[in-house]
């Protein structure tokens, strides 16, 4: 398999709104993440993927872009973005920026344009449709509720949006649209940034006919068919290659939206036609997020290492895998996976890591995963600031389909929000983020959860993510060797081994909050075994286990 850097890499994403705050406004900065750039040298992660710190009207905290050359002014200003980057590239840590194509801002000055008038030369940059018998193009919802329709006065008419209506889509099928979105990542590779992340790009070509979807329990109709994957997405992506992705040194990675195995090896095909790799979200969807999010299930983990099973397997060797809990869309996964009790919440998060970072593919963790931060206790509907949360809490609460009180347990479980509450990096106000007002509630666990308090503690969660780092650039057989189950129906151990020529790695995993029995499998044998981690303060192997509850370790043959 060819060896390259993304192959090789830890990412680490920062959602600056909630990062740190320079300047004491209670919003994160770009000022904020330089002043903490040593801190990610000392994790010893190799990428930042930065969420987006363009000019936005915010509605959708900075997925509604408006000015794609431009700063948020609460983040900066483009000089403080070059010190930044400079300072990153000082300390050979690589910015990935966040790429959001499928849509823009209907503040935009495109959007702006294309609404003015039905010949105005920018019209066809978004999608425009007339009215069916009075009532919209079609039955498509929208992400963030309601109907991915809004009807414009101006005109008369109708356009898509799939997300919310202050972000229209555009429309991929003019040529021109294209050739405005590869200038603009040009001039951001010039300006030497080292990758994309695209942000729905699964999405960017729509079925031309806009059929009608299949009704949804809210009355809407499911868009999914006719959007994801759609019929020209793999032609668009190569000639984003061919134009820029080709011309530089960059690590690719798309967020594709109902991706299946086989879709992927054509995004992420080692031919390197596309992209480098994608994010899935089968596994982020087993506890009900496919049909209807809103519910505190719990994941099924037989379910869950048959579906992570199957990316590793079905990918080896043909395309490349991104390995992914939390990113600013999902709940912290020490709430959701792990028991973030105080008793377990530390020797979960470590067996959580332990689990993703020894499997195949580049490892992606969020900001604060590295501390074990968990879930919000959010008092009240006020206190969220995610326009998806908020706007389910209306649509289901309002048309009786969810009890109030069931759909503020299931926001506190499963909302956005969770991931995008300040990163906690001391026990003093506003866990040392801000000296201001923060503009979302601060996780009052702070003062026991911090930076600071993991720093100094040799057997805290930050370590722990160290010592990962540190074995995924000593050992090749975690980037490049392949994966086998064992145990599958076991509904509480996760088990694999990793191989790589004559290398062969054992990883043990126990999910529950209690002791479990394990044998060693066949062909291994204990005292030809040596311990490369855990967490439980194991030493040995030996040929017959009790684990700890929520223990990790992992084996090295000898």
């Amino acid at each position: 398999m060819e060896k390259t850097w993304w192959k090789e890499s830890v990412v680490y994403q920062i959602y600056p709104r909630s990062y740190r705050d320079s300047n004491g406004d209670g919003i994160g900065d770009l000022n904020g993440i330089t002043e903490k750039m040593d801190y990610l040298k000392e994790l010893g992660i190799d990428v930042i993927w930065l969420s987006p710190v363009y000019e936005s009207p915010n509605d959708d905290n900075g997925y509604d872009i408006s000015n794609y050359k431009g700063i948020m002014q609460e983040f900066g200003t483009m000089e403080d973005f070059d010190r930044m980057l400079a300072a990153a590239h000082e300390r050979g840590i690589r910015i990935v920026m966040d790429l959001v194509v499928n849509h823009t801002s209907d503040e935009h000055p495109w959007f702006v344009e294309s609404r003015k008038s039905a010949d105005n030369p920018y019209r066809d940059y978004y999608i425009w449709k007339d009215g069916k018998n009075g009532k919209t193009p079609n039955n498509w919802s929208s992400c963030f509720s309601g109907s991915a329709w809004e009807y414009d006065d101006t005109t008369g008419m109708y356009y898509l949006h799939i997300f919310s209506r202050k972000q229209p889509d555009l429309n991929w099928e003019n040529e021109q649209v294209r050739r405005e979105v590869f200038d603009m990542m040009d001039w951001w590779c010039q300006k030497g940034i080292d990758g994309f992340r695209m942000d729905v790009i699964s999405m960017i070509s729509k079925d031309q006919a806009y059929p009608d979807g299949a009704v949804k329990e809210n009355g809407y109709g499911d868009y999914s068919p006719y959007v994801c994957n759609g019929p020209r997405v793999h032609e668009y992506l190569r000639e984003m290659n061919r134009n820029v992705l080709s011309k530089y040194d960059l690590l690719t990675v798309g967020e594709c939206a109902g991706v299946t195995v086989e879709e992927a090896k054509k995004y992420a095909g080692l031919d390197g036609a596309e992209l480098n790799m994608v994010f899935q979200f089968e596994h982020m969807n087993l506890d009900g997020g496919e049909t209807f999010k809103w519910n505190d299930q719990k994941i099924d983990l037989r379910e869950l290492k048959q579906t992570l099973s199957k990316w590793q397997n079905e990918l080896y060797g043909k395309a490349w895998n991104s390995l992914y809990w939390c990113n600013h869309d999902q709940p912290r996964i020490v709430s959701r996976l792990g028991n973030d009790s105080d008793a377990y919440r530390e020797t979960s998060a470590k067996m959580l890591a332990t689990c993703l970072h020894m499997m195949q593919g580049t490892p992606y963790i969020y900001q604060g995963e590295e501390l074990g931060m968990t879930n919000a206790p959010f008092p009240s509907l006020q206190d969220f600031r995610d326009i998806e949360s908020i706007n389910a809490y209306h649509e289901y609460t309002e048309n009786g389909l969810v009890a109030p009180d069931d759909m503020m347990r299931y926001l506190r479980y499963k909302s956005r929000d969770n991931a995008r509450t300040p990163m906690q990096w001391d026990d003093s106000a506003n866990a040392g983020f801000s000296t201001g007002t923060p503009w979302i509630m601060v996780n009052p666990n702070y003062t026991r959860i911090n930076v600071q308090e993991q720093q100094s503690r040799e057997d805290s969660v930050f370590h722990y993510y160290q010592k990962l780092i540190r074995l995924r650039k000593a050992y090749r057989i975690i980037v490049y060797g392949s994966y086998e189950l064992l145990l599958p129906e076991d509904p509480d151990l996760y088990v694999y081994t990793r191989n790589l020529d004559e290398e062969k790695l054992l990883v043990i995993c126990n999910f529950t909050a209690e002791a479990k029995d394990f044998c060693l499998p066949n062909g291994w044998e204990a005292d030809r075994m040596k311990l490369l981690i855990s967490n439980c303060g194991r030493s040995e192997a030996e040929s017959a286990m009790k684990l700890m509850p929520y223990e990790a370790a992992v084996y090295q043959m000898i």
